[in-house]
């Protein structure tokens, strides 16, 4: 999701290349095991990137909120909610339509229909990531407008990160596990840029604390305390400093051209990599062509997120369908600028 008003910066889309392939990865992995019922090796690192899988995403969500946090509310409703509105509303639409046949057999049509308002409401599956963005921005812009000091406010949130918070909605319970480092990215992103630079500048070092992180962060995971109070919020932390310091590596001996270019379209590959994932899962499990259970994931994960690059080149390649991945003029509180062309993904 590129972000408004700036210029890309290697390291910011490398990790969000990090983020979508570990989030696909993911829901590719426990899909497979779950039709399977067998793990796989996949799953070992399925389970190490987890405290840190969406703090991270959160977090570089943030980063350049600073400077466009000042803008107008019309201006900023438009780039941060109707935008996310529109995608989430016409993706769950795609992917109800594609479901419906299904969970008509099941609940019947009526049935399917509830769960398709539900979803305005209690975000849907894959889509609740870009359902809670907009009530991140939203509610950060009040707060900065209230002048709360910004020390009281992240304190605030690392509380609720760490309360035990279970009310079954989907909304409040991942605001409360997943805004501190939304907010952390926003409030201290001249810092998170800082560590970037020096890890560039420090490459030994940058190592060394990388191989020490990831010690402690397998340690902690398949010892069974990742989840802990407190712990949980500290992996998430670190975690994220430890995608922005490989990201930085990477791009400083540029090995991250094809992290970048996940990075660049991460907003094609999460609206999309639902289909892809789905179909190729059900292929391999039943013709039984691959019987390893990791290998299986990890094609699965591959073709979530090649399809939709693919599909996103073919789109400005014939011209068409540039409604899936780019807002048109009517779903827009404002002009749509110029500098926006056909070839540009979503913001």
């Amino acid at each position: 999701m590129a972000f408004d008003g700036t210029q890309r910066v290697d390291w910011v889309d490398t990790a969000k290349g990090f983020c979508i392939i570990f989030v696909v990865m993911m829901h590719s992995t426990l899909g497979v095991q779950n039709a399977a019922g067998s793990e796989g090796w996949l799953g070992l690192l399925v389970e190490f990137a987890k405290p840190f899988r969406m703090p991270d995403f959160f977090m570089i969500s943030g980063l350049f909120l600073a400077r466009v946090i000042d803008r107008p509310w019309r201006t900023y409703l438009d780039r941060k909610v109707v935008h996310f509105a529109y995608f989430y509303i016409l993706w769950l639409t795609i992917q109800f339509a594609l479901k419906t046949p299904v969970m008509a057999g099941e609940i019947g049509y009526s049935g399917a229909l509830a769960q398709y308002l539900l979803a305005f409401v209690q975000p849907f599956g894959t889509l609740w990531f870009i359902y809670m963005l907009p009530v991140m921005f939203v509610i950060t812009k009040a707060l900065h407008g209230a002048r709360l000091p910004w020390q009281f406010v992240l304190a605030g949130a690392a509380l609720l990160q760490i309360a035990p918070i279970a009310t079954g909605s989907v909304l409040i319970d991942e605001f409360a596990s997943r805004y501190v480092f939304f907010y952390a990215g926003y409030i201290l992103a001249p810092h998170a840029f800082r560590l970037a630079a020096w890890a560039q500048d420090h490459l030994a070092p940058a190592a060394l604390g990388l191989l020490a992180w990831g010690v402690v962060n397998g340690s902690l995971v398949f010892a069974g305390y990742a989840d802990l109070p407190i712990v949980s919020l500290a992996l998430g932390g670190a975690g994220a400093l430890a995608v922005i310091l490989i990201s930085a590596l990477l791009t400083r001996l540029s090995f991250n051209a094809p992290l970048r270019l996940c990075g660049e379209r991460s907003i094609v590959i999460y609206l999309a990599f639902f289909f892809p994932m789905a179909a190729t899962r059900i292929i391999l499990l039943k013709t039984g062509i691959i019987t390893d259970i990791g290998t299986i994931s990890l094609i699965v994960t591959a073709a979530g997120v090649i399809a939709p690059l693919i599909l996103f080149w073919l789109i400005n390649r014939v011209d068409i369908g540039h409604f899936l991945f780019r807002r048109p003029g009517w779903a827009r509180l404002e002009a749509d600028p110029a500098r926006r062309g056909a070839a540009q993904a979503a913001e």
